[in-house]
């Protein structure tokens, strides 16, 4: 049985939202624009995970090598503001679990590696009634697997990190748990399988959200 925790810190990208389908549009559309060719869907969701600089970087020729790097990543950044909304969903049982923790009383937050306006656009759209801190990625925090972010979060929230846990989807949110020395929940719906999930040090593993319950 899941143990009831005081303190939830999600993920966003594959634990909360399916948002691959819009990454994938965006980045795409920043590569063809420079004259490159577009990445599968596949391609894009091991990329993702670490910010969209990692994201661009992975899926650019030559990577911040190209000279047309930082116009790409701008016409990314550009794109998906204006299209993160276009596909993208909670995944199935998401609304329902954020409803019921907050039902019992507990605390929650969001920290992500997405920057920091598609993070709070994203939580204010889909998830307004629950969620009332969401850290993404910006100039003065350092990103995921470093502690900061959910540090960070814990302070906003106004509670310690006792009875805390952590919920993500990729070997990145394995890493933050570690380094922020909270217990970790891997989710089997997100961007990597349990094989993958397993070989980057995951304990626990769920394969419905209502399982955290």
């Amino acid at each position: 049985m899941m143990k009831e925790y005081d303190t939830y810190v999600f993920d966003l990208d594959g634990t909360l939202l399916d948002t691959l389908a819009d990454l994938a549009q965006s980045c795409n559309h920043a590569l063809v624009a420079h004259g490159l060719p577009p990445r599968t869907l596949e391609e894009v969701r091991l990329f993702v995970g670490n910010g969209v600089k990692k994201l661009m970087e992975r899926a650019t020729p030559d990577g911040e090598q190209n000279p047309l790097f930082a116009d790409i990543l701008a016409e990314f950044r550009r794109h998906y503001l204006s299209h993160s909304l276009d596909h993208t969903a909670p995944y199935p049982g998401i609304p329902e679990l954020l409803a019921e923790l907050c039902r019992r009383r507990k605390h929650l937050a969001v920290v992500s590696n997405k920057f920091q306006p598609a993070t709070q656009a994203l939580c204010r759209h889909f998830f307004a009634p629950y969620l009332s801190v969401a850290i993404g990625q910006r100039e003065d925090i350092r990103p995921k697997p470093a502690p900061d972010t959910v540090l960070e979060a814990l302070t906003q929230l106004g509670v310690p990190s006792t009875n805390a846990v952590y919920i993500g989807d990729s070997d990145v949110d394995i890493a933050t748990a570690r380094n922020s020395n909270l217990p970790c929940v891997s989710v089997l719906w997100g961007f990597r399988d349990s094989d993958f999930l397993l070989r980057s040090g995951a304990t626990t593993l769920i394969s419905h959200p209502a399982e955290l319950l």
